[in-house]
């Protein structure tokens, strides 16, 4: 089985305007799409599109049948048909949009599913191949607080000689420690016995934040899967917990904070968009002046 397991340690490092670094371990799955059918055999703790304790479902993910927050361009669309309801067809679509073909390829995702229910993935990444194994495209889904969703595709310009180099404006709210107009900076190995993952944040030209996944291989066995159960408890509760956490320690550390509806227009091609960036209704149309009698 391709699907598999990374122990995992994530840093995060601020530089400016306040030095502040954190990490803590974790683990991720790395999904196949074309194994989902066989993943819930690989331990009783996993299902797919169904409740379990870990449970992978598609409709979370790459949200396109939404609507997207001041798009640059109109939001792809899978193809008609029972099998646009699948997270494969979404992502195929979705590099189609870019102009690269991944039809025959092969799709791994990086991700964390719902834990007991709850969902929450500040990043997850598909790498993905072409029909002939390839490396050929790969997609960065950053999800913020608010449940909103921005993918970053990194088309075949990307390619590196181990993975994907992408900088590309944000246009995103992820943190409010974090002003929308900065520069993130993508560095992803392809994954193989290790996972090597960075995103920096630039300011101006001059690196604010980093934060790095390294990790190894796991094979997803029953036995695995109900080892890092007790070693990881709850690990996407764990998650909120931290970022909120840490947040309250900038914010006592005085480090400048920036509302999310202060600046809607620059925050682009964000999918199930929250309240903040609703579109303000139009004036209503003055009243037309009476006629006069004649």
């Amino acid at each position: 089985m391709n699907s598999c397991l990374y122990e995992c340690q994530i840093m995060h490092a601020r530089f400016a305007p306040r030095r502040h670094r954190f990490s803590y371990r974790l683990f991720y799955f790395a999904i196949d799409l074309d194994e989902l059918a066989a993943l819930p055999a690989t331990s009783a703790l996993l299902s797919v599109n169904r409740r379990n304790l870990y449970s992978f479902r598609e409709r979370d993910y790459l949200p396109l049948d939404g609507p997207a927050h001041h798009p640059d361009t109109p939001p792809p669309r899978p193809p008609p048909g029972a099998a646009s309801a699948s997270l494969k067809s979404r992502v195929v679509a979705f590099a189609a949009a870019h102009g690269v073909d991944l039809s025959g390829g092969r799709i791994v995702l990086i991700t964390l599913p719902r834990i007991a229910g709850y969902l929450f993935n500040p990043v997850s990444f598909y790498f993905c191949t072409d029909a002939s194994g390839a490396p050929a495209a790969a997609i960065a889904e950053v999800t913020n607080t608010f449940r909103e969703v921005k993918p970053y595709f990194f088309a075949p310009p990307t390619r590196t000689a181990d993975g994907f180099h992408l900088r590309v404006p944000k246009h995103f709210y992820v943190s409010p420690f974090s002003d929308v107009d900065v520069a993130f900076d993508f560095h992803l190995r392809l994954p193989g016995d290790v996972l090597s993952l960075q995103i920096d944040d630039y300011t101006a030209g001059a690196r604010t934040l980093t934060s790095t996944v390294c990790g190894h291989r796991r094979e997803l066995t029953r036995a695995r899967l109900a080892w890092f159960t007790l070693k990881y408890p709850l690990l996407t509760l764990r998650i909120i917990a931290l970022i909120h956490f840490h947040a309250l320690r900038l914010w006592w550390k005085r480090v400048p904070w920036f509302a999310k509806s202060a600046r809607p227009a620059d925050q682009r091609n964000v999918y199930r968009p929250h309240g903040t960036l609703a579109t303000p209704a139009a004036p209503p149309p003055a009243p037309k002046p009476l006629s006069s009698a004649s």
